[in-house]
């Protein structure tokens, strides 16, 4: 048997698989952001152990875990968690979705080493430009910084006693050199930091590290449990899926959007603002558009209008051409294509018709847009996508995934019911650090369906989209 564990950001995810992957149990526990000033985000690292305890404990309860052989990780990227030389957390974790940086990202995107080793626009979202905010914010934490690891590296950390890292999440740092998968000694510099701040690293399918005896012995697993270098949460999503070779992409649709297609050599172009990661098996890459705010902006309606996100969206019936209400999602700001820090969500051209469906079909629209502009960002670069799979808690809204589908032109396959994202790529990287399988156990899910493109309205999305367009450009700078 095979544990994942993937930290999301508004909750810890776990799951049990055999040998043959089926999901013997899964365990979820919820976890809360604070957002003490206006484009701040943060968790306390605490926070993620309890997680990570309560998890354990439900799926002890459900599972026998004597024969478990191997843990997988998964998480959201980009956080720094800060640690003093004795492994205490010095601050609240900088999370992925905190801006507060922008002024230090564009210092060191400024600088063209950045962009050439990374191959990547350094953004505020990522570590490296968090820990120059520190830096030049909060002088006396930072000077007692020894290590800096990301979310689900600091789970690592606690169930092994392991510093370490692995290539995709690590990629999201802007201090590895992408292309050679290494810490970048002159990157580092550039933020007062080396080498010895940054935890060993590995590839995602290899072993990291073994679980602690107090920890095995405490929910029954047997000794010697191997933990998986595991990914960062889209490149453990695409093992999940199978997305693992070129021409196949996911769009995940949770709490942030993404666009995710793999690759099979490196191929950067840091101006379309595309991000450009190693993917958590060796040898392969990815690149993604990302939106900040996919689900997350759907909620954020949801609560204004006090009805759950799924009520709104399963009255909407059949889709329709775009109205002429628009939203831009950037609740707090903007990745791909825009590396906008500063843009914010908007409701244009709301009239006396501008009813609760009206506004819902807008918000999912206008994440769908954003997920266009994705998708013409990677085409730029020459990134090819001939098999779509749609993941995450958006694609169970029919509307919305015919809204992609039509908007990109391309079918959108929905796998059967079960979870194939992070938690279950995190657990097949950790059956393949336990026994050496490659990635031919990482196959795409049996599929329930495939959503194809409403022809009929491609030229409405397509206008609609040059108005959503058009309407960033007039607001962005205000």
């Amino acid at each position: 048997m095979y544990i994942g564990l993937d930290l999301g950001t508004s909750g810890l995810k776990a799951l049990v698989m055999d040998d043959a992957q089926n999901v013997l149990g899964e365990a979820t526990a919820e976890l809360s952001v604070a957002r003490p000033h206006s484009g701040w985000s943060e968790q306390d690292p605490a926070d993620w152990i309890a997680a990570c305890e309560a998890v354990f404990d439900a799926l002890k309860g459900k599972v026998d875990l004597s024969a478990v052989r191997g843990i997988g990780l998964s998480g959201q990227m980009h956080g720094a968690t800060l640690l003093d030389a004795s492994d205490r957390v010095l601050r609240p974790c900088i999370l992925w979705n905190d801006t507060r940086s922008a002024e230090e990202a564009a210092a060191l995107d400024a600088e063209p080493a950045f962009r050439a080793l990374t191959g990547n626009i350094v953004f505020p979202g990522f570590t490296a430009p968090k820990l120059a905010w520190v830096r030049n914010n909060e002088p006396e934490t930072f000077a007692k910084v020894a290590k800096v690891l990301l979310p689900k590296d600091y789970l690592r950390l606690w169930l092994t006693g392991e510093h370490v890292a692995e290539m995709s999440d690590a990629a999201g740092t802007a201090w590895l050199d992408t292309g050679a998968r290494d810490w970048s000694d002159e990157l580092l510099a550039a933020t007062d930091l080396g080498r010895e701040h940054m935890p060993r690293l590995v590839e995602g399918s290899e072993v990291s590290g073994t679980l602690r005896d107090a920890l095995a012995s405490r929910w029954g697993l047997p000794a010697g449990v191997v933990v998986a270098g595991g990914g960062g949460d889209n490149a453990a999503s695409g093992v999940g899926v199978g997305v693992v070779k070129a021409g196949e992409a996911f769009v995940s649709l949770g709490t942030s959007g993404v666009l995710f297609a793999a690759s099979d050599a490196y191929q950067p172009d840091a101006a379309t603002a595309v991000h450009t990661f190693c993917h958590a098996l060796p040898g392969t890459w990815h690149q993604m558009g990302v939106i900040l705010a996919a689900a997350d902006a759907l909620n954020w309606y949801a609560r204004l209008v006090d009805r759950p996100a799924s009520a709104l969206t399963d009255g909407l019936g059949a889709l329709r051409a775009p109205g002429r209400t628009l939203f831009l999602p950037y609740l707090g700001g903007e990745r791909t294509p825009h590396n906008d820090a500063a843009v914010r969500g908007h409701f244009l051209h709301l009239d006396h018709a501008s009813d609760r469906d009206a506004l819902t079909r807008a918000v999912l629209e206008g994440v769908t847009f954003a997920i266009r502009d994705s998708f013409m960002a990677l085409s730029a670069t020459g990134t090819r996508i001939e098999r779509l799979i749609a993941v995450g808690g958006g694609s169970r809204s029919d509307y919305w995934v015919q809204a992609i589908a039509t908007a990109l032109g391309l079918p959108v396959e929905l796998p059967e019911a079960g979870d194939f994202g992070g938690a279950f790529g995190a657990a097949r990287l950790g059956m393949m650090a336990a026994t050496g399988a490659g990635v031919e156990i990482a196959t795409a899910p049996p599929i329930a369906r495939i959503v194809d493109p409403e022809i009929e309205l491609a030229g409405d999305f397509a206008e609609a989209h040059l108005r959503y367009r058009a309407a960033y450009e007039a607001l962005k700078g205000q």
